[in-house]
């Protein structure tokens, strides 16, 4: 803007100087023009009375400089001229100003020189005898007059252009300072040129909105950033491009990316083949989503394009953890498998008893072997279903009435129920410790002490020992069954709570186990909020210590 006002300042300063220049110098142009002209009248009546009344011997006396004296006759022939010899000049007949003379009786005409530098005015006037006498002055043009005067000409440019450049420089401040110090964070206190008012005004409403709009964005990008601050989920939102345009603390987790990767491309966070794919065929199609290992665990991606106005603007990357699904899904299966096994060999030994004996195939002294041999298959299958019932009624979380519970006469209850099947593998079971009563599922907290003690007969020793200890503190009742069994190998330890799995299956085909007891055990525990610990040594025994909060 300064630029803008010195050239203005400048161009208004040479136009205002050449514009005088020109007006004054044709004005006192024009006047000494016209000066000179009245004088060359004033001096032409003057000699004309001379030579009407003295003829050529006058105009022989007369010795000018500046004046040229010419006399004509009447057919335009030169008699007489001050400056030439008459006998070398033509005939003057078609001149203007002679030809004017000798009709008007005066004549006044201006011919320039071959150079254009030199101009010179004529003025005739007719005699009484009809001749005529014409007098001619030369003075400088108007072109050589600029000529001589370049160098004042020049030395005024420059002085106007200093003073001009000053003038312009100073001129140019002042008008831009105010505008350079305007507060445009406050522009109603600004005291400014009236014109910007409106101008102003209009800042300070722009302002207004403009502040209006950022803190609604604000509060939004901050519900945004606590909604997705606080999911579990991953959420990447990227633009039409591919470029991250937010990322939560969950995704930044997920694929080791920090603040810096706002901004990106989203391939240089993760550059599995397959997801690039999948954000392909959610621009295409709308939708994609696959599952990947990540972090040493399953997830889903999720990703859904984002369309505006029917224009797709970008795509929104929602990450699953799926991990415990994907267990649950494969624990299902096998349990699936697991019961499908389980149940089929129990009932092809029913079927094919029965068989034999709907065939007459087996004597009357056999028969009842085959008929115990159904009913233990028969009740095997019952033990099995009721634990399969069991387990899924865990599984769902179904509610259970509760009362407070003794674990130390459950424990005592437990063992004598058992207290058969120890003599019969002659292992010793014992009960001791104190009173610890919790807010529990009697039925189910029975099971839990009876199967461990269960397990802990069937895979103890001949002549080995069982022990029950109940124990508590301030905040927790402990359960702990040791026994002095042949153990379980440290790698097998981590699989013994799951579903149909045995330690040794071949003693556990032989004493009915479903394998279902430990998985009941744990999921009881858990349906009471504790906790299950197990420590054990090959050939040494195992110990389990089930912890319940009072």
């Amino acid at each position: 803007m300064t630029k803008k006002i010195f050239r203005s300042i400048m161009l208004a300063a040479g136009i205002v100087l050449l514009a005088g220049m020109i007006i004054i110098m044709g004005c006192l142009y024009d006047y000494f023009a016209e000066l000179q002209k009245k004088q060359m009248e004033d001096t032409l009546d003057l000699v004309s009375v001379s030579v009407e009344q003295n003829g050529i011997g006058y105009l022989e006396t007369v010795d000018s400089e500046r004046y040229r004296l010419t006399w004509v006759d009447l057919s335009g022939n030169v008699i007489y001229d001050t400056k030439s010899d008459a006998g070398t000049l033509e005939n003057h007949a078609d001149r203007s100003e002679i030809r004017s003379a000798f009709e008007n009786g005066e004549g006044f005409s201006t011919r320039y020189s071959s150079t254009l530098f030199e101009k010179t005015m004529y003025f005739a006037k007719r005699l009484s005898d009809g001749t005529v006498l014409r007098i001619s002055v030369s003075r400088a043009s108007v072109g050589l007059l600029l000529l001589g005067m370049i160098q004042p000409v020049i030395i005024i440019l420059v002085a106007a252009f200093i003073f001009s450049d000053i003038l312009a420089r100073r001129i140019a401040k002042r008008i831009v300072s105010p505008l350079n110090e305007l507060d445009l964070d406050h522009p109603l206190d600004n005291d400014v040129y009236e014109e910007l008012s409106p101008l102003l005004n209009r800042l300070n409403r722009q302002r207004d909105r403009i502040y209006s709009q950022m803190r609604e964005l604000t509060q939004k990008t901050n519900e945004f950033s606590q909604i997705t601050g606080s999911m579990r989920e991953g959420l990447v939102l990227l633009d039409n491009r591919g470029v991250v345009l937010n990322i939560n603390p969950a995704a930044k987790k997920l694929f080791g990316a920090d603040d810096s990767a706002v901004g990106r491309d989203f391939l240089t966070i993760d550059r599995n083949s397959s997801m690039t794919d999948a954000i392909k065929n959610a621009f295409s199609s709308g939708h994609s989503e696959i599952r990947s290992a990540l972090g040493g665990a399953v997830w889903q991606f999720d990703i859904s394009r984002i369309d505006t106005d029917g224009e797709p603007v970008g795509a929104v990357i929602l990450a699953f953890d799926i991990t415990e699904r994907e267990k649950a899904e494969e624990i299902r299966r096998e349990f699936t498998a697991n019961v499908s096994h389980e149940l089929r060999t129990p009932l092809q030994g029913i079927i094919g008893s029965a068989e034999l004996i709907e065939n007459g195939m087996v004597s009357g002294e056999d028969l009842p072997r085959f008929v115990g041999h159904i009913r233990s298959e028969a009740s095997r299958l019952v033990t099995l279903t009721g634990d399969i019932i069991r387990l899924s009624e865990l599984d769902e979380g179904k509610e259970m009435p509760r009362e407070p519970v003794d674990l130390l006469s459950l424990a005592r209850e437990a063992a004598e129920n058992l207290q058969s099947q120890a003599s019969k593998r002659n292992v010793t079971l014992s009960v001791d410790g104190v009173s610890a009563a919790v807010n529990g599922v009697r039925g189910l907290l029975y099971e839990v002490i009876c199967n461990l003690c269960d397990n802990a007969i069937k895979y103890n020793v001949d002549g080995g020992s069982v022990s029950v200890r109940v124990d508590r503190d301030d905040a927790n009742a402990y359960i702990t069954v040791a026994d002095t069994g042949i153990g379980i190998a440290k790698e097998d330890q981590s699989r013994v709570f799951e579903r149909f799995w045995r330690v040794d299956k071949s003693r556990s085909k032989a004493s009915g186990g479903t394998g279902l007891g430990l998985s009941i055990v744990k999921h009881a525990v858990q349906y009471h909020n504790g906790s299950i610990g197990l420590e054990s040594e090959p050939g040494r025994g195992t110990t389990i210590k089930v912890t319940l909060p009072l």
